[in-house]
């Protein structure tokens, strides 16, 4: 599950750095500006390439420094989906794709990686 994870992050990465318009359609988001695609490339394909290295780091250094990556990228990744769902509850609601097909993809993540970094 960690390298399906780090090759989820790195395809997001790829995705985002080519095309940042791309990746922020689905949610209805338009970058007009650059400094708007600035942000999506480092956010999301900058981040993801990062966490996408420190996955195949994980994946191959067993120890406590592969137990706190895969702690910290889980969590955030958990963080991810409460963040969709207390939208859910603030704001209009919202179809499953993006918003839920998401916050399943996070939930899909973060479980694995907690359950193998506390198993």
């Amino acid at each position: 599950m960690i390298i399906v994870s780090a090759v989820f992050f790195a395809g997001m990465g790829v995705v985002a750095m080519v095309t940042p318009d791309g990746t922020m359609k689905p949610f209805g988001t338009v970058l007009p500006q650059s400094t708007a695609r600035a942000e999506i490339r480092a956010v999301y394909g900058g981040f993801g390439l990062a966490i996408a290295a420190v996955l195949g780091y994980a994946a191959a250094t067993p120890g406590p420094v592969r137990t706190g990556i895969l702690l910290t990228v889980g969590a955030a990744m958990a963080g991810m989906a409460i963040g969709r769902v207390v939208s859910a509850f603030i704001d209009d609601r919202t179809p499953f794709y993006p918003n839920w097909f998401y916050a399943l993809v996070e939930v899909v993540i973060a479980a694995p990686l907690f359950f193998v970094a506390c198993g």
